[in-house]
């Protein structure tokens, strides 16, 4: 065997093995999602209406560096907790809830003990996705309070906060261990347009990178066919273009399609061009329009996890885009690191198809294909 055969079976194998690896580590994902409070106060009575994914919170998984529950110590504990029928689980999260809800620091003109008021669980469902259930916990507020200053656990993961019932309200995004500083009780701290704008750029990168397995695995799909800018660009604009139409759409409410519905299309988009790429040597002239076709499926997408934060509605525009261009951060930070990974090593070798490109797109559409039966069937 020549230095070039030897070299090129050896990258195959690593490929072929990495991706090995990337199908057993992707293929059961159980994305974690910020927890989210609405905040109301109202007589001397706060009342923090929080829905939250209980299994991982009983499983006591840190949330503050988890993103996938089938990579944590607890997954087996998570599982075996997330079959449990609602008012068993219920039961758990009441239980654990009456001795986590005392490291929720609230503070107003004084500390500001906060007890179990209700528990609701939502029925199993699909297994393969996190259950929202409901934990409402209430506290008294000294009626010469007029700021309230919350900080949440450490190993909480993050938190989206939002004031109900006053005008100007208060939402933000709370990472782990941090404060909210003081709201306020009679409203008056919205966010400005800069201060949403800003606020939401984490947010859309944050569902790329690390969250957004569906749609990195989608990215590199593009990556793959070739690592040539011209084709590149086409590729990355047409799916830009569309996702930015339905992710604006979705969120004003305008357009509103099942997740049942769209999550196996993304998967089926997925295994779609990573198929082209083994089959196809570059860019075909329908390869545009069939990516414009797939970006609008993964903005519906963005869409619906957008909805989960509620854009503020007096700051919807700022909300909106600081969230789009996030997104487009992490979708270029995938590309520029496949780029620095293979693309600049061996991008230009005359085996890289057949002993890169090829078996990596092999991997990304074995994903994509179990993706599709594990939304649909599973």
């Amino acid at each position: 065997m020549s230095f070039l055969s030897e070299l090129v079976f050896k990258l195959r194998l690593v490929a072929v093995l990495s991706s090995l690896g990337l199908f057993a580590a992707m293929a059961q994902a159980h994305e974690i999602q910020p927890s989210i409070a609405d905040l109301t106060v109202t007589d001397g009575q706060m009342v923090f209406d929080l829905r939250l994914n209980a299994e991982a919170f009983v499983a006591e998984i840190d949330l503050s560096d988890a993103h996938d529950t089938d990579l944590t110590d607890q997954a087996e504990r998570y599982d075996a907790l997330r079959v449990l029928e609602p008012d068993e689980m219920a039961a758990r999260l009441r239980a654990f809830a009456e001795s986590w809800a005392p490291r929720i620091a609230v503070d107003a003109d004084g500390p500001v003990a906060l007890q179990v008021s209700d528990v609701v669980v939502p029925e199993t469902g699909d297994l393969a996705l996190p259950r929202a259930s409901r934990l409402v916990l209430t506290g008294a507020v000294p009626a010469s309070a007029r700021t309230l200053d919350l900080t949440w656990p450490a190993d909480g993961g993050a938190l989206v906060l939002r004031q109900q019932g006053v005008e100007a309200p208060f939402t933000g995004l709370i990472e782990a261990g941090a404060s909210t500083g003081p709201i306020a009780l009679a409203g008056g701290n919205a966010a400005t347009g800069w201060q949403t704008f800003v606020g939401y750029i984490p947010v859309g990168f944050d569902h790329i990178l690390p969250k957004g397995l569906d749609h990195i695995l989608f990215v590199l799909g593009l990556f793959f066919l070739s690592t040539r800018l011209r084709p590149l660009i086409w590729q990355v604009s047409a799916f830009t273009l569309a996702h930015t139409v339905t992710l604006a759409l979705g969120a004003l409410g305008w357009v509103n399609v099942p997740g049942s519905i769209v999550e196996p299309l993304i998967a089926a988009s997925i295994t779609y061009v990573a198929v082209e790429n083994i089959f196809s040597k570059g860019l075909s002239r329908w390869r545009p329009a069939v990516i414009f076709g797939f970006g609008l499926l993964h903005g519906l997408g963005f869409a619906s996890v957008l909805g989960e934060f509620g854009l503020p509605q007096d700051q919807f525009i700022p909300a909106l885009i600081g969230f789009n261009i996030g997104v487009e951060l992490g979708q270029l930070t995938v590309i520029a690191a496949a780029f620095l990974a293979v693309g600049y090593w061996f991008g230009s070798k005359p085996w890289y198809r057949k002993a890169i490109s090829i078996p990596a797109s092999v991997a990304i559409a074995a994903v994509g294909a179990y993706w599709v039966v594990e939304r649909v069937f599973l």
